[in-house]
């Protein structure tokens, strides 16, 4: 390390990653200069090479742009907003404001592989709750234009009106890249769940079939929303919508059930020697069991189409698994007892009816005027009980209101457990004639902020009454590899808004003549944005490094001067404007994996960085870079 390399300032390039991955598969297809010889590819994989024109697949007006939108690396950031968060220090919850695009592609690099499940409920594309960039393009300039950070230059977001020529294709055109992106996130055993209607039910599936693949798809779960008149419609009365289900490795993935202690498997509510059970009806209204009679206690031979074959009804009989009772009608009813031996399957029609609506969830933290129609909470929460378990993170990038995170701090409160959400959010103006508007709520995204903080004030609530009845349900024991554990709950989060980098960065696409390169150069003499804050480049630098939003971070002064420790000791960043040969040497000294300083603070001493590389390489750190 002769040399102090450049810290990075842009979000993971996808292209990096997938051709990681290629040479992972195939390293004899890469040449010298790190491109891949088509030929020798085709050589590999021999007859299994598609060279028709005709083959099944699908394709729609932008979907080429789709690749390009995903392979441009970001160079935004996000600034912390401790102001708006609750035990920023210390909670590993997260709430992203901003365009999810550039927010899925800021995470690529400290999130990969590490999410357990995807949760999203975007737009249906209904014709007026779409949003999208008018000029079919996307990027940070459109956003901060769009929130006011920059001069408004005529882009903007609307609605997406079915009279468009292209109604179906701009919809896709926005999940195609965010879906990509979303399944990097994903573990190897990894969910995602979509919530959609008919509209773009077929095109959704169309999209995840290329993405995830057709042989990870889970299934597709019908949720009645509603009974006795249903949604206006011409012909029929539409009472349902769908959610579908796709893993990021259908072989990594274990069966998913509910847990017994949930709710959700409250009719398990009798126990023997053999575990949990219910009595359940041996009269089906469908059977493929040969008809046969059994014998009631007065001597009634009762018929029926019975669930269980007559050899397994005279097993369980002398194991005690059957009953025969009279009903209050004075007929007899043949029963068995029903188990669950590892849990209840999720099963693939969610009926809302038989929970709480989500009516009752706003009205519990006094909010149900201002967001029409949110998903109830125990949606969420039967999807994930069985999947996401203790430290997992849950993801949801149309978060609305807040409804995954409002389930998850439930969950946990219920549980004990530890899950992590990290929610994402555009700014959208509320309605000036809505609810949410008159009481004082100007974006979704501010709505979404307090309900979490309501959320968690109630749960506090919750605790503390509890604690005054002698039951302390904020320390659980929590199994994990077989030890057990006391530990606190996570009743707090983190705020993140999406802005401009803090640091200027070099723009290849300047005119290409002498003044328009002289005065960018110029430009970047001073490279850090005059605005910018020392915490704000602090968590630039963190998630650019690969290192999550909430790990943790310590400050170690020397003397006069700060460092900041990130990870126990892993990482230093230091941000000081003027560097001496005693505070590299007392970094140094740490050994640290990594160091970062500002390339300001050497004030033009090449003597000093010098001397710098060789202390940080006598201590064993062998990535210290400069930004």
């Amino acid at each position: 390390m002769s040399t102090i390399e450049k810290q990075e300032l842009t979000s993971l390039p996808v292209t990096e990653l997938q051709l990681s991955k290629l040479r992972e598969i195939f390293p004899e297809i890469f040449t010298e200069g790190n491109q891949i010889d088509w030929e020798k590819l085709k050589l590999t994989l021999g007859e299994s090479i598609d060279a028709g024109k005709e083959r099944y697949g699908m394709t729609w007006p932008g979907k080429a742009e789709c690749f390009k939108t995903i392979q441009q690396p970001s160079i935004a950031t996000l600034v912390p907003a401790p102001e708006e968060s609750i035990n920023f220090e210390t909670s590993g919850n997260l709430f992203i404001e901003g365009d999810n695009l550039e927010v899925l592609k800021l995470l690529q690099k400290s999130y990969l592989g590490k999410v357990k499940m995807i949760y999203i409920d975007p737009p249906y594309n209904t014709g007026n709750d779409f949003i999208y960039p008018d000029n079919y393009s996307e990027s940070l300039d459109t956003y901060l234009e769009y929130t006011g950070q920059v001069d408004n230059e005529g882009r903007k977001f609307s609605t997406n009106t079915d009279t468009d020529g292209r109604f179906h294709s701009k919809w896709m055109n926005m999940m195609y890249p965010r879906l990509f992106l979303a399944k990097n996130l994903l573990k190897e055993d990894g969910v995602i769940f979509i919530s959609i209607d008919d509209k773009e039910v077929n095109n959704l599936r169309f999209l995840c079939n290329e993405i995830f693949g057709e042989e990870n798809f889970l299934v597709s779960i019908t949720r009645r929303t509603k009974s006795g008149g249903g949604s206006a419609s011409h012909h029929f009365a539409i009472e349902n919508d769908f959610i579908i289900s796709y893993s990021k490795n259908k072989l990594s993935l274990e069966k998913i059930f509910v847990p017994h202690e949930s709710e959700y498997a409250k009719r398990y509510s009798l126990e023997d020697e053999e575990g949990s059970y219910f009595w359940d009806t041996m009269e089906r209204s469908y059977t493929a069991t040969k008809p046969y009679k059994i014998e009631a206690p007065d001597g009634t031979l009762l018929e029926g189409k019975w669930f269980r074959s007559e050899e397994r009804f005279k097993l369980d009989k002398i194991k005690g698994e059957t009953r025969i009772i009279k009903k209050t009608d004075g007929n007899w009813s043949v029963q068995f007892k029903q188990r669950m031996p590892e849990g209840k399957k999720i099963r693939s029609i969610f009926n809302e009816k038989e929970f709480k609506s989500s009516q009752d969830d706003l009205i519990s933290i006094e909010m149900e005027s201002v967001f029409p129609f949110p998903k109830p909470i125990y949606l969420i929460k039967y999807l994930s009980v069985g999947l996401v378990l203790n430290n997992d993170i849950i993801l949801d990038f149309f978060s609305g209101s807040s409804t995954t995170a409002h389930s998850i701090l439930d969950l946990n409160h219920e549980d004990g457990g530890n899950r992590k959400f990290i929610c994402v959010q555009l700014p959208e103006p509320t309605n000036e004639t809505s609810e949410a508007f008159k009481a004082g709520y100007t974006t979704i995204a501010e709505i979404g902020k307090e309900r979490i903080r309501r959320v968690i004030k109630k749960i506090e609530k919750e605790t503390a009454e509890e604690k005054k009845k002698k039951v302390n349900p904020t320390l659980f024991p929590v199994q994990d590899q077989g030890v057990t554990s006391q530990q606190e709950p996570d009743l707090g989060f983190k705020v993140f808004k999406l802005a401009s980098s803090n640091f200027k960065i070099w723009d290849a696409g300047i005119p290409k003549h002498p003044e328009a390169i002289q005065e960018a150069l110029f430009g970047h003499i001073n490279h850090i944005t005059p605005e910018a804050e020392q915490e704000a480049i602090l968590y630039e630098l963190l998630l650019k490094s690969g290192f999550e939003l909430t790990t943790s971070v310590k400050r170690l002064t020397f003397g006069e001067q700060t460092v900041f420790s990130i990870a126990e000791g892993q990482l230093l960043i230091c941000l000081e404007k003027k560097l001496t040969h005693d505070l590299i040497r007392e970094m140094a000294e740490l050994r640290p994996v990594r160091v970062i300083c500002l390339d300001e603070g050497f004030q033009n001493n090449d003597q000093l960085k010098t001397n710098a590389v060789q202390i940080m390489k006598s201590k064993g750190v062998v990535n210290f870079r400069t930004v």
